[in-house]
């Protein structure tokens, strides 16, 4: 099986977005690759996080994870911070990055634009790091959207430069993977074309029943169906997706028939999607709940994952030591 590498990002509080985008994907890869998982905390420090955020965010993460359908024993899950091997890694893998590459990184100027008093060495090598976290176990493919793209390019030079300079075939490069058949984009309760926290329009699988079903009621609409079989505008689209998400297509096909003959009451509508999102959401949140009640078992699931990424990681600097000329 292929070897997948994947990190999460160290934000808590998944929200439905996530859920049918990423996390959703990693669930049903599980049975498809050789996955490990990892929450990013280092990464996170280029802006700087107070400590005391930084555990109690990689449990969170942890818990949601694993709320989600993540097994640990089929795809280790680990905090990054526990395998640093990873670190000596990123040393031999910076010691061949170069200024300007690094520099000419697109993420690294956007963060360098928008906190100019925090332009740290850090942020600038961010993608040696993250060259280092998949190069470690020698992962074929990297789960990334666009905004990770040219980190992924810089992984692969990286790849390509250590083999080269050591005369060597030892890094593979790895390739980029979308979720593209199996994600689905959920839209914002704002009328807006995707859901995210930046927006504040988001469901999160934290959210009670109360919650989630006052924030659907709450859903941009329009005046409603003015002729027989119109296109739908994208606010009334953006609920339809909803239903497709969460509803059965007898719920599909019986409010979709009644746009089409100008019928259809957006209350109704609402009070729908609101039903069955609160089905999908409530049986996540109670192993959410029953999850981060249970701390123990928590860090003695990233224990355990970070053994076995460090046990992948260990072998692969072995040979990058021999490679490189230190015994």
């Amino acid at each position: 099986m292929e070897k997948v590498v994947s990190g999460i990002r160290p934000t808590g509080n998944l929200h439905l977005g996530n859920y049918f985008g990423a996390v959703r994907s990693f669930v049903q890869m599980q049975d498809e690759y050789d996955c490990m998982f990892f929450i990013a905390d280092w990464h996170s420090l280029t802006t700087h996080p107070k400590p005391e955020n930084i555990q109690q965010s990689a449990r969170t993460i942890l818990a949601e994870y694993l709320a989600c359908g993540i097994d640990p024993q089929r795809a280790p899950i680990y905090v990054q911070s526990d395998v640093k091997e990873t670190l000596e890694l990123y040393l031999f893998l910076n010691m061949n990055a170069y200024l300007g590459e690094l520099e000419r990184v697109t993420t690294f100027k956007e963060k360098a634009r928008k906190q100019p008093d925090n332009v740290n060495a850090g942020l600038l090598t961010y993608p040696t790091l993250m060259a280092a976290d998949i190069l470690q176990h020698r992962a074929a493919k990297v789960p990334v959207g666009k905004d990770q793209e040219q980190n992924m390019e810089m992984a692969r030079k990286c790849a390509r430069r250590f083999n080269h300079i050591y005369g060597v075939d030892f890094f593979p490069e790895p390739q980029n993977f979308y979720f593209s058949e199996k994600a689905l984009k959920v839209p914002g309760l704002d009328g807006s074309g995707k859901m995210g926290k930046s927006e504040g329009n988001c469901i999160y699988l934290r959210d009670d029943d109360k919650t989630i079903t006052k924030k659907v009621m709450k859903a941009v609409t329009d005046s409603g169906p003015q002729e027989p079989n119109s296109q739908r505008p994208e606010v009334i689209e953006n609920l339809f997706t909803f239903l497709r998400i969460a509803s059965s297509e007898d719920t599909y096909q019986y409010f979709d028939e009644k746009w089409n003959d100008c019928t259809l009451r957006y209350g109704d509508l609402k009070k729908q999607i609101a039903a069955d999102l609160c089905a999908i959401v409530a049986p996540i949140r109670q192993r959410i709940e029953d999850y981060s009640a249970d701390t123990a078992l928590l860090d003695r699931i990233a224990r355990e994952g970070a053994d076995r990424a460090r046990e992948s990681a260990t072998a692969t600097l072995r040979e990058v030591r021999r490679i490189v000329g230190f015994r």
